[in-house]
C-alpha cells in the first residue's frame, strides 16, 4: 500500500537543497570533464558510462549503532570484491549520506534505484574514507570506516540514505568513477517525540506437523513421530530454541499453535519415530524438557495467543472445505484443544479470540470462517485491507457483526522475508524497517496510531534473529513504544480507516492456488465418518478419539500450503491407520457347512485384537434362500449382540432349521448399533440335507450290531435247553456242561441263577438271559 501523500515536516529547506545541489554538481564536474576528454562525446551519452556502478559488489559486515544518538559514532565494515575480468585501480571506499526521505513511499523508491543512480551525492571525503589502491578481479577485500555522527550532516529528524560506494579507474574507463555502491538508511531520531507509535509485534511459535496419529502397541499409547526433525529445531541452536531465547527478551506478543505445544510436551516422555516400516524408540526426551522449561519462563507475566490446535488453514477451509459437509465443524473443537494444551503445558491462560488467515489476506468468506469457531478479532494485513489515505492509521477497526479487524502493517511485517543468508541482507532489512518504523511516527506527529506487525509464521534462524536486532534497535524512548495485541485489537479505531472487507475476487491467486483441494476435505471428512463408527463400538472411545481428532485437526493446517504431496501422504496415512485398527475386530473365516436333519446350530467367531474391548456391536446372519434355510426359528435373519474383551474372541451360536435338500449362501455382517455395516461381510456355504451319507452309516452300523447281539442271544438259549434236556433224560447223574462245572445236581435244594461266564457282570453287557 502506497500512502497518497507521505509525512509532514520532512523536507528539506530551500537552502539545503541548493547547496547538496550546488555540491552535487561541483563534485561531478572533475568526473564529467574527464569523461569529456577521454571520450569527446556529448555529456548526454557519457553519463551512463560514467554512473555503471555494477563493477564491484559492496557487501555490509556491520553498521553500528543503527539508529544514532548525538555523540555517537557510526561504525561501517564489509567487503568488496571485484566481479569484473580486470583490476581496478586506485579503488577507495567512502561514505555518502543523502538528504532526508519524505516518507514511506519515498523510502520505497529508494531501496529499488539502480546502482546506476549512484554518484547523486558526494561522498564525505577527507579522513573519513578507506584507500584499497587495487582490486584483483575475483578477490574479496575488507574495509572499516568509523564516523562521528556530527560529521554526517544530519541536521533535521528524518531517514537518511547512506551509501557506501566503492569509487576507482577500470580499463574501460580510465577515469575516477563510481565501480561500486550499497545503500541502506539511517534513522535519525535523537530525541522523544511528543506521541510515540505503539508497536505490537507477533513472535509466532509454529513448527510443521510431526506426530501421527498411531500410538505404540502399548496401553500407555505411546506416541509415535512421522521423524525427529522437531528435535532439532528444539535443540541449542536450533529455530524454535532461538525462538525462545530471541523472544525471552523483547517487548512481544507470542502466538502460537498448540500442536507445537502438545508435539513437544509427547516428546518429553517415551516416544517413538517411524523408520521405515517399523518404530524404533526416540531419543531426544531432553532437549524436550528443556525447550518447554524455557518457553514456560519466557511466557510468564506475557501475553500469550493460541491458534486452533495445528494452525487450520482458514482460507481453504473457507473457499474449498465449506462444500464439503463437517469440514467446518473441526474450528470449534480446535479451539477448545488449544485452550486446554496450552493452560496445561505452559500453566498460562491464553487468548484464543484472534484469527489469523494466511499472510492477513481475507475476504468475506474466510471472515465467516473465522468467526465461527468463537474469534471475533481477525489480524489481516494493510495490503488486504487497503485505505487510500496519507497516513497510517491504527491497526483496529470494526468491520461488521461484533468483529474487529487488527490490520497488520504489511511494510513492517514483510520486512524479513527474505533469506537473510548474509550479514548484508540482515543489515539491509533491519535499516528498513527502523527508517519505516520512524516514518510511521514522522507522518503525523501529533496523532498516536497503534501499529501491529505480523510476520510470517515460520521464521528462520536467520530470519528471527534479525528481526531481534531490529527491535533491539527500536528505542522505546524515542520514536516508539511497545504494546500488546489484546491492547491493540482494543485501542480506538481511525475514523477514516476503511473498514470494508475486500471481495472475494481480490483474494490473491498465488495464495488461492495453494490452499487445499476439495478433494482433500472430501477425504479428511471420510476419515472423520470412520471414526465416528470406530468410536461407537469402543469400550473406552477416549483412547483413539484424542490422537485420531488431533491428526486430522494436523490434516488441515496450514502448513501443508507449499507441499501439497505431503499433506496427501499425511492424509492418507492417517487414514490407512484407522482402517487397520478397524480391522482388528472382525468375523474369523469359516469353511462351508453341512446341516444334517432339519435342525442345527450355526457357530460364528469374532475375535477382538485390539487392547480395549469392544461393545455395542451386532452380529447378523443373513440366509439368502429362507425357504429352504431359516434363521432362528422362523425368520431369515438373526442378531446377536456382541462384547469382547481386547485380545479375546468370542463364538456366537445361531439355530438354523433346514426345509429342503441343498446348498443355501448365509452372510455374517457385523454392525454398529446405529445399524451401520462394520467391517467386511462374511459368506459362506450351508448344505441342508435331511439324511447324510454320514447318518446312513450309523444308522447301518446300528442295525448290525442288532442282528449280531440277537444270534448270539439265539446261541445261548438253544445251548441252555440242550442241557436241561440231557439232565432230564439222564439216571439223575449230571452232564458235565457249560453250566454245572462239576456240581452234582442232588446237592442243590432249588435251581440256581447261572453265574457263568455269560451272566450278568460289571464288565458284561448287563442282560439276562431266561433259563
Amino acid at each position: 500500500m502506497a500512502e497518497a501523500a507521505d509525512f509532514q515536516g520532512m523536507g528539506h529547506s530551500p537552502a539545503r537543497r541548493w547547496l547538496w545541489r550546488a555540491a552535487s554538481l561541483m563534485a561531478g564536474a572533475p568526473l564529467l570533464g574527464a569523461l569529456l576528454a577521454s571520450t569527446g562525446a556529448p555529456a548526454a551519452q557519457a553519463a551512463p558510462k560514467a554512473t555503471g556502478a555494477r563493477t564491484v559488489a559492496v557487501s555490509l559486515d556491520t553498521l553500528t549503532p543503527s539508529a544514532p544518538v548525538k555523540g555517537d559514532t557510526l561504525v561501517v565494515s564489509g567487503t568488496v570484491t571485484n566481479k569484473s575480468r580486470s583490476t581496478v585501480t586506485d579503488a577507495r571506499v567512502d561514505l555518502r549520506v543523502g538528504p532526508p526521505l519524505s516518507g514511506r513511499t519515498a523510502i520505497d523508491d529508494a531501496a529499488e534505484r539502480s546502482p546506476e543512480t549512484a554518484a547523486d551525492v558526494p561522498p564525505l571525503g577527507g579522513k573519513y574514507k578507506v584507500d584499497l589502491k587495487k582490486l584483483a578481479p575475483g578477490v574479496p577485500y575488507t574495509f572499516s570506516l568509523s564516523v562521528p555522527v556530527g560529521k554526517l550532516g544530519l541536521d533535521e529528524d528524518g531517514v537518511y540514505q547512506l551509501g557506501v560506494s566503492v569509487s576507482g579507474d577500470t580499463k574501460d574507463a580510465p577515469y575516477e568513477h563510481v565501480v561500486g555502491i550499497q545503500r541502506t538508511f539511517l534513522p535519525w531520531q535523537p530525541d522523544a517525540t511528543g506521541k510515540r507509535t505503539q508497536i505490537t509485534y507477533l513472535w509466532p511459535l509454529i513448527s510443521t506437523t510431526h506426530l501421527s496419529a498411531q500410538t505404540g502397541s502399548d496401553d500407555q499409547q505411546t506416541p509415535v513421530f512421522e521423524n525427529d526433525d522437531l528435535a532439532k529445531e528444539l535443540a541449542p541452536g536450533g529455530r524454535l530454541d532461538q525462538m525462545v531465547s530471541l523472544g525471552s527478551q523483547l517487548p512481544v506478543t507470542w502466538v502460537i499453535d498448540p500442536d507445537l505445544l502438545a508435539s513437544a510436551d509427547a516428546m518429553a516422555g517415551n516416544y517413538r519415530v517411524r523408520s521405515g516400516d517399523t518404530t524404533v524408540p526416540g531419543k531426544n526426551q531432553a532437549v524436550a524438557r528443556q525447550w518447554l522449561n524455557s518457553l514456560e519462563k519466557a511466557v510468564q507475566d506475557r501475553k500469550v495467543v493460541a491458534l486452533p490446535f495445528a494452525d487450520p488453514d482458514l482460507a481453504s477451509l473457507a473457499h474449498r472445505g465449506k462444500d464439503v459437509s463437517g469440514s467446518l465443524s473441526q474450528l470449534q473443537p480446535a479451539t477448545e484443544a488449544a485452550v486446554s494444551t496450552v493452560d496445561t503445558v505452559l500453566h498460562v491462560t491464553p487468548s484464543v479470540d484472534f484469527a489469523w488467515p494466511v499472510n492477513g489476506a481475507i475476504d468475506p468468506s474466510i471472515v465467516d470462517v473465522a468467526t465461527s469457531a468463537g474469534a471475533n478479532k481477525i489480524i489481516t494485513r494493510s495490503d488486504s485491507l487497503q485505505d487510500n489515505l496519507s497516513y497510517t492509521p491504527t491497526a483496529a477497526r470494526p468491520i461488521g457483526g461484533g468483529t474487529t479487524a487488527v490490520v497488520a502493517d504489511a511494510r513492517l511485517s514483510t520486512a524479513f522475508d527474505h533469506a537473510m543468508t548474509s550479514a548484508d541482507d540482515s543489515i539491509l532489512a533491519v535499516q528498513k524497517f527502523l527508517a519505516q518504523s520512524l516514518a510511521v511516527t514522522l507522518q503525523q506527529p501529533e496523532n498516536q496510531r497503534s501499529i501491529v506487525v505480523a510476520p510470517q509464521r515460520m521464521p528462520s534462524i536467520a530470519q528471527a534473529q534479525s528481526m531481534a536486532k531490529a527491535l533491539h534497535a527500536l528505542d522505546p524512548e524515542r520514536w516508539t513504544q511497545p504494546s500488546d495485541l489484546p491492547a491493540a485489537a482494543a485501542a480506538k479505531p481511525d475514523a477514516d480507516a476503511n473498514t470494508k472487507v475486500p471481495s472475494a475476487s481480490r483474494y490473491p491467486k498465488k495464495l488461492r492456488s495453494q490452499e487445499l483441494s476439495t478433494k482433500a476435505f472430501q477425504e479428511i471428512r471420510t476419515t472423520q465418518d470412520g471414526l465416528d463408527k470406530f468410536k461407537t463400538v469402543l469400550s473406552l472411545p477416549d483412547r483413539v478419539d484424542a490422537p485420531f481428532s488431533n491428526a486430522i485437526n494436523r490434516a488441515l493446517s496450514t502448513s501443508w500450503r507449499g507441499n501439497r504431496a505431503g499433506g496427501r501422504e499425511y492424509r492418507e496415512a492417517v487414514d490407512s491407520y484407522l482402517r487397520t485398527l478397524t480391522a482388528e475386530v472382525q468375523l474369523v473365516p469359516k469353511s462351508d457347512l453341512t446341516l444334517s436333519g432339519r435342525s442345527a446350530t450355526i457357530p460364528v467367531t469374532v475375535q477382538n485384537n485390539l487392547l480395549q474391548g469392544v461393545e455395542h456391536l451386532m452380529l447378523r446372519l443373513e440366509s439368502d434362500n429362507p425357504t429352504r434355510l431359516k434363521i432362528d426359528g422362523s425368520r431369515d435373519v438373526a442378531e446377536q449382540r456382541i462384547k469382547i474383551d481386547g485380545g479375546h474372541s468370542q463364538s456366537v451360536r445361531f439355530s438354523a432349521a433346514g426345509n429342503a435338500n441343498g446348498p443355501v449362501e448365509v452372510t455374517a455382517q457385523l454392525y454398529t448399533a446405529d445399524g451401520k455395516p462394520y467391517g467386511k461381510s462374511m459368506r459362506f456355504e450351508v448344505k441342508v440335507s435331511e439324511v447324510t451319507p454320514t447318518v446312513l452309516l450309523v444308522m447301518a452300523g446300528g442295525v448290525l450290531l442288532l442282528a449280531l447281539a440277537g444270534v448270539k442271544m439265539y446261541s445261548r438259549r438253544k445251548r441252555a435247553a440242550a442241557r436241561r434236556a440231557a439232565a432230564v433224560a439222564g439216571d439223575g447223574e449230571s452232564v458235565p456242561g457249560d453250566d454245572d462245572r462239576g456240581v452234582d445236581p442232588g446237592q442243590r435244594s432249588d435251581p440256581t441263577p447261572d453265574t457263568g461266564p455269560e451272566s450278568a457282570s460289571p464288565s458284561d453287557t448287563g442282560e439276562k438271559v431266561d433259563r
